[in-house]
């Protein structure tokens, strides 16, 4: 009871005494945003000022939140999220700047595809392990069959601050929903910042289950074509309903955990 009363509390006061120039649905995202990072933070997602999480702000295609580079996962508020538009022009008040590389990766993302309204890019160790291994995610276990419909490749280019690299960055993903960038880490997109988390956990997994199977020099046990087509399609029946239900029951999960846990990312 008292963690939901400090909930209310908070959301209450922010209501009331909105930042100057945010509106009540922009608030609201920011809020969601705020979660990823400290969710994030908690399962060893982050990479010290290395990655970036981005969120289209509501009503604005042209303008996304990102984190501000200086900050920890851990350290950020709905509050201290940077808003930019496509063309890198900083839109609100920050101590801090954002880094090139991020810029260039998310802003490639939303402005090409329209249905990125949230962008996660980590470099986890199983993440950039398995972007380092020439033949990217196998199939050899369960999850990642369940999303080996969904994942595209894009060739490493060097540290990501050229923006000729945005069109190639867009045309990789296609209509994918996750990506491996190679030599360099793991990209999500989603239509909530929950469907776009789900899928990072998802490949994630895959990812680090993937590294489990082949230490030691072991050879994986082979999965037969047909069940390799057959399981990536059941994935992809299993990840549409999880746009709807799945995805959504997740993340409502993990935010309740983070506001009896941590609720002060909503200042």
């Amino acid at each position: 009871m008292k963690t939901t009363t400090r909930k209310s509390s908070i959301t209450r006061i922010r209501s009331e005494r909105l930042p100057r120039g945010v509106s009540s649905a922009e608030w609201a995202a920011r809020c969601e945003l705020a979660a990823a990072f400290r969710l994030a933070a908690s399962l060893g997602w982050s990479d010290f000022l290395g990655t970036h999480f981005s969120l289209r702000v509501p009503g604005h295609g042209d303008q996304f939140l990102i984190n501000p580079y200086g900050q920890l996962f851990e350290e950020i508020t709905a509050s201290s999220l940077i808003k930019v538009n496509t063309a890198g022009d900083k839109l609100s008040q920050s101590p801090y700047e954002v880094n090139r590389a991020g810029f260039v990766i998310h802003s490639a993302v939303h402005a090409g595809a329209k249905d990125a309204h949230c962008v996660m890019h980590c470099h986890t160790t199983a993440g950039v392990g398995v972007a380092a291994q020439k033949q990217g995610l196998l199939p050899v276990t369960q999850m990642a069959l369940t999303v080996w419909g969904e994942v595209r490749y894009h060739d490493y280019e060097g540290v990501a601050d050229n923006e000729d690299e945005r069109s190639r960055i867009v045309e990789d993903l296609g209509d994918g929903t996750m990506m491996i960038l190679r030599n360099h880490g793991t990209l999500t997109v989603g239509a909530t910042v929950g469907e776009a988390f789900a899928r990072m956990n998802r490949i994630e997994r895959a990812c680090r289950f993937q590294l489990a199977a082949l230490t030691g020099g072991a050879e994986p046990n082979p999965i037969p074509r047909e069940i390799v087509d057959y399981t990536a399609q059941q994935g992809r029946e299993i990840n549409d309903a999880g746009r709807a239900a799945g995805g959504k029951l997740l993340w409502a999960a993990l935010v309740r955990k983070l506001d009896r846990e941590d609720p002060g990312y909503r200042c």
